[in-house]
């Protein structure tokens, strides 16, 4: 258990370390390709129109969400995908380029499927449904006593 603990955090101080270097990386890069400021232009720019977009897509999110519950079905994909839309935004909302390009990806309605089919696979619907295990009941009467009594 403690293992995977520490490895857990390894990740996770990996992905705080990793992440931010290339980010700075690439707007150096890119900064010195276009210039500073059309580079912060960039970066505003992608962050408002992908937080748009993460609205539009969200709303979307949540009117298939109410189509579903009406249908007496769970919204799993829609939760997961609501979820995946929060990430996006907060993807974008983060300044850099590779940050951006994720936001982006997982804002479009097919990349983000396949992202989510790829990392957990077990949310898969079809999955759920051959789990399925029908049958019939018989009410009992509690007042028509069958038993054998002594």
């Amino acid at each position: 258990m403690q293992i995977q603990i520490v490895k857990q955090m390894n990740a996770v101080l990996l992905f705080i370390i990793v992440i931010p270097l290339i980010e700075i990386y690439l707007m150096i890069e890119i900064g010195g390709v276009i210039g500073a400021l059309n580079t912060i232009f960039i970066i505003f720019f992608t962050a408002i129109t992908g937080i748009y977009f993460a609205k539009l897509e969200g709303l979307n999110t949540i009117r298939s969400a109410l189509n579903q519950i009406k249908k007496d079905e769970i919204p799993v994909n829609e939760i997961i995908s609501g979820a995946t839309l929060a990430l996006a935004a907060l993807l974008l909302i983060i300044p850099g380029f590779l940050t951006d390009i994720i936001g982006f990806l997982l804002i479009i309605p097919f990349t983000r499927k396949k992202l989510i089919k790829i990392i957990s696979p077990k949310f898969d619907t079809k999955e759920t449904k051959k789990k399925i295990i029908e049958g019939e009941s018989e009410e009992i009467n509690p007042n028509n006593d069958n038993s054998i009594s002594n």
